[in-house]
């Protein structure tokens, strides 16, 4: 029996289990079920695996629960602000994420500026057949699949049945897409966030936070930067160039935490 050493970051309630060094995807498919269980790992929403990758540049690989691989918003600024704790990296520097190579910069203690993947199209009032609650669906990409559904009452909403209904719409091709709900309020933009891999909702989801943003500035119910409210309550801003149905430029801001480290006996 060996142990492993982890480090458990929160990036606004969205928590990860973070190991460095070196491992086959195999075994970092496996560890991820493992050391994410709620009642006997080390629970978390994901694994992060990282590790420099040259001067200036930091290596972020991210696994669901449920031991896919993706792209992880929230779980890349975690990891920039662990990197930058550890000395792997100064202010500013670059994450090679499975989303591309992405810009990051550590804005304040325990909050990063992170480059997010530009939308190349995002489908405004998406045809689809959806359940009763949801109406008006805007479905696009920031990394991962994401359909946001502005609605009204958030607070009461039954997020994990209506999310999960969404989650698998066939409106959504085969892969689905992660569900965002989605309520303005005096200017600022609550979320809540299905995920997929989690199979549940987060207290925060990066690139949900960010889908929103674009999603509704390019259907012209706010102007950038969008200030947020994750489930959890904490603070995310985002920044963009909107230009049709395409944006660019964007940038997400948002807190990020060491909360312990540890040692995990596989």
């Amino acid at each position: 029996m060996r142990k492993i050493k982890f480090w458990k970051m929160s990036g606004a309630g969205n928590d990860f289990a973070l190991i460095t060094g070196a491992a086959r995807t195999s075994a970092l498919k496996s560890l991820a079920v493992r050391l994410c269980a709620r009642k006997e790992g080390v629970g978390a929403d994901g694994l992060l695996f990282v590790r420099r990758a040259g001067r200036g540049a930091v290596e972020v690989r991210y696994f669901n629960s449920d031991g896919s691989e993706a792209f992880c918003g929230n779980g890349s600024r975690c990891a920039a602000w662990w990197a930058h704790l550890k000395g792997l990296a100064g202010r500013k520097f670059l994450l090679k994420t499975l989303a591309g190579t992405l810009e990051a910069e550590i804005a304040g203690p325990e909050s990063v500026r992170m480059r997010m993947p530009d939308v190349k199209g995002a489908s405004l009032a998406h045809k689809g057949k959806y359940p009763r609650g949801v109406g008006l669906v805007h479905f696009l990409n920031t990394g991962v699949p994401h359909a946001v559904a502005p609605v009204r009452g958030l607070e009461k909403l039954d997020v994990a049945t209506l999310g999960r209904l969404l989650r698998f719409n066939k409106a959504f091709g085969r892969a689905g897409a992660n569900a965002d709900f989605v309520e303005v309020r005096g200017g600022r933009v609550q979320v809540r966030t299905y995920e997929r891999g989690v199979e549940g909702e987060t207290l925060a989801c990066g690139t949900g936070i960010t889908a929103a943003a674009v999603a509704l500035s390019l259907a012209g119910s706010l102007t950038p930067p969008v200030t947020l409210l994750s489930r959890s309550g904490e603070k995310f801003k985002v920044w963009l160039k909107p230009a049709g149905k395409k944006a660019s430029k964007i940038v997400l801001q948002g807190p990020a935490r060491l909360i312990f480290e540890g040692e995990f006996k596989c």
